[in-house]
C-alpha cells in the first residue's frame, strides 16, 4: 500500500531541472558539463530521479552495473531498492582482480573500461546505470562487457541524456530510463 502510494506521488511530480547545473567550458573549452551536485544535495530531487530511472515494475534485475565514477553514486541505491547486487565498471587499471576490458570514444577523447571477470554470471539480468548518456560510447562498451560475461541487459538508466548528441539509437534495443533530457 505505501509502495503504491509512493509510486503515485512520484509519478505525478515534475523533475526539477534547476537541480542540474550547466558549467561552461569544463573540462575543456566548448563542453557544457552537466553538474549533478545540486541534485545530490536535494533529498526529494534524488527520490524523484531514482524513481524516473527505475525499470518497469515487472522487469526482474539481478545486478545493477554502475559505470565509473558517477554511476557509483545512485547505482547502489538502485540496487538496494531492487534488492539485488551492485557491480562497478571502472577505468582501466582500477580493479584489483582479473578483468575484461572494452575501449570506446568519448565526446572529448577516448577511454577503456573494465569489469571483473567473475562479476556477472551467465543469465544475470542487468540494469546498466550511468550519470550521462552523451555519445553512447561508454554505454555501448559496458553493454559489450556485460554480454561478453553472459549477462543480459534488461534496462539502461541515466540521470541525464544529452539529446543533441543522438546516442539513443546506439542502445535503443534495450529499454532506456532517463530522469533529465537536455
Amino acid at each position: 500500500m505505501i509502495k503504491d502510494y509512493y509510486f503515485v506521488i512520484c509519478s505525478t511530480m515534475k523533475l526539477n531541472e534547476s537541480l542540474i547545473r550547466t558549467v561552461l567550458d569544463f573540462p575543456k573549452p566548448g563542453i557544457q558539463f552537466k553538474d549533478i551536485t545540486p541534485l545530490l544535495k536535494d533529498p526529494d530531487g534524488i527520490k524523484q530521479c531514482l524513481h524516473a530511472m527505475m525499470p518497469d515494475p515487472d522487469t526482474k534485475v539481478d545486478i545493477v552495473v554502475g559505470i565509473e565514477s558517477r554511476g557509483f553514486i545512485l547505482g547502489p541505491l538502485m540496487a538496494q531498492s531492487l534488492n539485488c547486487g551492485f557491480v562497478p565498471v571502472r577505468k582501466k587499471g582500477k580493479l584489483p582482480h582479473q578483468t575484461l576490458e572494452a575501449s570506446y570514444d568519448l565526446e572529448y577523447g577516448s577511454a577503456t573500461i573494465e569489469i571483473h571477470r567473475d562479476a556477472i554470471q551467465p543469465g544475470d539480468r542487468v540494469l546498466l546505470h550511468d550519470d550521462v548518456l552523451a555519445t553512447g560510447g561508454t554505454a555501448v562498451a559496458a553493454i559489450k562487457l556485460v554480454e561478453a560475461l553472459g549477462g543480459r541487459v534488461v534496462c539502461c538508466s541515466f540521470i541525464i541524456e544529452l539529446t543533441e548528441l543522438k546516442a539513443r539509437p546506439l542502445i535503443e534495443t534495450y529499454p532506456i530510463k532517463v530522469a533529465y533530457q537536455f
